[in-house]
């Protein structure tokens, strides 16, 4: 199981719990305006592939493309079988292969398979495009939820890592692919994918739900 996402209600009451704190101090200390050098770095990490593969507006947007790139298949096995059906009927010897009928057929032929090449070439570019479009929507709604998260809570800098462990790798290839990561050691606090995964979550489930 994955450990427990802090909630919606929870980030507000340890907010609130910051604000408490911050004023308890304020009786105890004397306050002192800091130089926006004395700002202590405050370092968050976020699992981008884990983010990506469960968000559930990402998976909305690759269902809606998958369904169109098998409507684009069906419908070049359409034109497929069309192209067999007039080369079955091309060697039915049924027409002399110099009679008007014949070379209308070869024709059928050549413009068909035209059209179908035609038709893969341009849908192979639109779906590219499609894909590249879906990426770049969902990679600039965790930026701006991680912003967002990042002014809320006071961090300094956000990088990514990849939450796996080792002793997870399976290979010697991903062993090697562990042990090159930038992140070595982190705190369990320092991981904001949950949170900011829950927050996409919810922020989308309103958007379908027109809240």
């Amino acid at each position: 199981m994955k450990k427990l996402i802090v909630g919606a209600m929870a980030v507000a009451m340890l907010a609130s719990l910051l604000v408490v704190s911050g004023k308890i101090q304020g009786q105890t200390q004397p306050q002192r305006p800091a130089a926006t050098g004395d700002v202590p770095h405050k370092v968050g990490l976020i699992d981008m592939a884990e983010v990506f593969k469960d968000y559930q507006k990402f998976k909305g947007l690759r269902d809606e493309l998958q369904a169109e790139i098998e409507h684009s298949d069906n419908k070049a096995r359409a034109m497929m079988e069309e192209m067999k059906k007039l080369q079955e009927l091309a060697q039915s010897g049924q027409y002399k292969q110099d009679s008007a009928e014949f070379k209308k057929i070869e024709q059928q032929l050549i413009t068909r398979k035209g059209e179908l090449e035609s038709f893969r070439q341009v849908q192979q570019r639109e779906f590219l495009r499609r894909e590249s479009e879906i990426y770049k929507t969902v990679y600039l709604d965790v930026q701006d939820m991680v912003r967002m998260y990042a002014e809320k809570f006071d961090y300094t800098l956000i990088v990514r890592f990849n939450r796996s462990k080792v002793d997870e790798a399976e290979n010697p290839q991903e062993v090697i692919q562990s042990m090159n990561r930038q992140v070595v050691y982190h705190r369990g606090q320092d991981d904001i994918t949950p949170r900011i995964l829950q927050a996409l979550n919810q922020q989308y489930s309103r958007a379908q739900q027109g809240g």
